[in-house]
């Protein structure tokens, strides 16, 4: 796989380092990259405005967008990468379009239709739509493809001491707490070590927030960090770990990049996520369904080791799968769920 030194847009928003991942593997498989933050800005102000009624804000996302345009006029684009596209204006796909007309335009999204409806109106614009959730796959007629892990979560192996049995770590949103705390409270009951850590951008943010979701109006603030872990950080945590947690959005079926992270790194998946039965990877040794409405662990999962995953099988839940899937071949077939 070699880009052969081909020109790629790429658009995404700042999402815990990855854009950054991508950008440069993208670069060492010989890709001629220019990155632009999807959102023209990351203030928590800008961010729930784009979110909540983005017409109130349009007037300068025209700006940014039209000040992109500006820049990349002279050069020439093979493939316009945009993942998530909450504030893209139409515009400017247009005139993408217009200037590089024999581009391949992909979109991916890794958010339901669901929470986020503009996906639906961008889909027309895109040669390729791809989305990690499975019902919108299937309603939309969209290639489904899976999110990815990173190389260095592979590196997390090493470690085997298991300081703890249960690790969390995510942002505070939707249930994520109340069913967290539960699992924490099964899991003393069970007398096994635990580490959770609730993640928030910024106190301003997090009280906002609260204001519209009665979940985290529940949330003890004094378990709650506003530092960002980093990549090597979490993969520190996962190695000493046992077990991972995932608590999935109540109205997202398509996984987290935590499911990946944490088959990757060897460790044992605990998710509220029951679609996770009908990937290729699923094996009840590894992973342990609950219902996030009447939690219980099961005693023996914690008994027994973690059954190491083929090499085949960890290639293709890869970050250079996915990007092999979205710019060369599609993966259709190997990930049909039916």
């Amino acid at each position: 796989m070699n880009f052969d030194g081909r020109k790629i847009l790429f658009l995404s928003p700042n999402f815990f380092g990855y854009e950054k991942a991508i950008q440069k593997r993208l670069e060492e498989l010989d890709g001629k990259v220019d990155f632009y933050n999807e959102r023209p800005s990351d203030s928590v102000l800008s961010k729930g405005i784009i979110r909540v009624k983005s017409s109130l804000y349009q007037k300068k996302i025209d700006q940014y967008y039209r000040k992109i345009l500006n820049e990349i006029s002279s050069q020439s684009y093979n493939f316009l990468l945009l993942i998530k596209g909450e504030s893209v204006p139409f515009f400017f796909l247009e005139k993408f379009r217009e200037a590089n007309p024999k581009a391949v335009m992909i979109y991916y999204s890794y958010d339901a239709v669901s929470e986020y409806p503009k996906s639906e109106k961008l889909y027309p614009y895109f040669d390729q739509n791809f989305t990690f959730e499975p019902s919108d796959s299937t309603k939309y007629n969209l290639h489904f493809r899976p999110l990815f892990f990173l190389d260095e979560y592979l590196n997390s192996k090493i470690n085997n001491s298991s300081k703890y049995q249960v690790s969390f770590i995510g942002s505070a949103h939707t249930d994520r707490y109340l069913v967290g705390e539960k699992v924490r409270q099964e899991a003393d009951n069970l007398s096994l070590k635990t580490y959770f850590y609730y993640y928030a951008p910024g106190k301003t943010a997090f009280k906002l927030k609260k204001i519209f979701d009665k979940n985290l109006q529940k949330f003890n603030s004094k378990k709650l960090s506003f530092n960002k872990l980093s990549h090597s950080e979490i993969q520190k945590i996962y190695g000493e770990s046992f077990a991972v947690l995932d608590v999935n959005k109540p109205f997202q079926a398509g996984l987290t990049m935590r499911t990946f992270e944490a088959l990757a790194s060897g460790k044992k998946l605990i998710t509220t996520n029951s679609d996770i039965k009908n990937y290729p990877f699923f094996s009840p040794e590894n992973i342990l369904i609950i219902d996030r409405k009447e939690i219980s662990l099961n005693e023996k999962f914690f008994e027994t080791p973690f059954q190491t995953l083929d090499e085949n099988l960890l290639a293709k839940m890869s970050l250079d799968s996915w990007i092999e899937c979205l710019f060369f071949q599609n993966q259709d077939d190997y990930w049909n769920l039916k």
